[in-house]
């Protein structure tokens, strides 16, 4: 019998990882398997070893794990990989597939591009005068930072080229203190932040707090932000898809052989702690 389990991050905020199991809900009579589970990776319950021992109890016996993640980094390359690892030893007689993160797809574009058009006017704005800023979660991973630079590129094509920066909201740089500066320096009179992020959580508070400061600092410039991703039924299509992929032997992130993930387990401390937050 086959199950797919799909993987959230988790949040210190109740909201969010009940947006992420209501969301998975909504997507059941989409997916053609008896068993759909959701499960976290951190900050929230079930755990990803509570997740799979729930579809193996309901007789999975093939189980397909797809990360409810926008970029591949730590947790998609490592974390999780290695809970699947222990599955493995735990439940000898159970094939375990892994999917791919979100990572860069049509629907993603689509759905900036739409959030942009409904929530912030963009295109009675004069383009020149109007900047869009990305605010990416950020990571230790170079490869899930260069993601976020592709999805930029990829959103000011399908908006006639209209100006689209990227920002950190932690670990790495530009920040976006250092991003709206720069685009101050070049003399935007309107900012338009995007929070690359799936829910509201500790990391979009975060960009309230910033956005409040910004308009204080230049009262010169006309500040707005859309809201977070949210769960979006575009969204559903990509990780239905993740999911087909998975069940079906298709998704191409090999982490069984990933040179990344084996030099990692055998030469740094993999255990998953954080000091961020979300």
């Amino acid at each position: 019998m086959k199950a797919v389990l799909f993987i959230g991050h988790g949040s210190r905020k109740q909201k969010g990882n009940q947006d992420i199991i209501d969301f998975v809900e909504t997507m059941k009579q989409s997916i053609e398997v008896p068993i759909v589970e959701t499960a976290f990776l951190e900050f929230a319950a079930p755990a990803i070893t509570d997740g799979i021992e729930a579809c193996v109890r309901r007789g999975a016996d093939e189980v397909a794990i797809v990360p409810i993640m926008f970029f591949p980094a730590g947790h998609s390359k490592i974390h999780i990989p290695q809970a699947i690892d222990k599955a493995k030893a735990a439940y000898p007689w159970v094939r375990f597939r892994y999917g791919r993160p979100i990572g860069i797809h049509p629907e993603i574009v689509h759905i900036l591009v739409e959030k942009l058009t409904t929530e912030t006017n963009l295109r009675s704005e004069e383009p020149s005068e109007t900047a869009i800023l990305l605010v990416g979660r950020g990571s230790s991973d170079a490869d899930a930072n260069s993601e976020l630079y592709k999805l930029a590129r990829l959103l000011s094509e399908q908006l006639d080229h209209q100006l689209v920066e990227t920002s950190y909201i932690g670990v790495t740089t530009p920040t976006v203190e250092e991003a709206v500066s720069r685009l101050s320096l070049l003399r935007k009179k309107r900012i338009i932040l995007v929070p690359y992020f799936f829910f509201s959580g500790i990391l979009v508070d975060r960009s309230d707090e910033k956005l409040a400061d910004f308009e204080k600092e230049y009262p010169d410039i006309a500040f707005s932000m859309t809201e977070p991703i949210g769960f979006h039924p575009r969204l559903e299509i990509i990780l239905r898809e993740r999911a087909e992929e998975a069940l079906q032997g298709k998704a191409s992130l090999n982490c069984d052989v990933c040179q990344y993930r084996l030099f990692a387990l055998e030469h740094m401390d993999i255990h998953h702690h954080h000091d961020h937050e979300h």
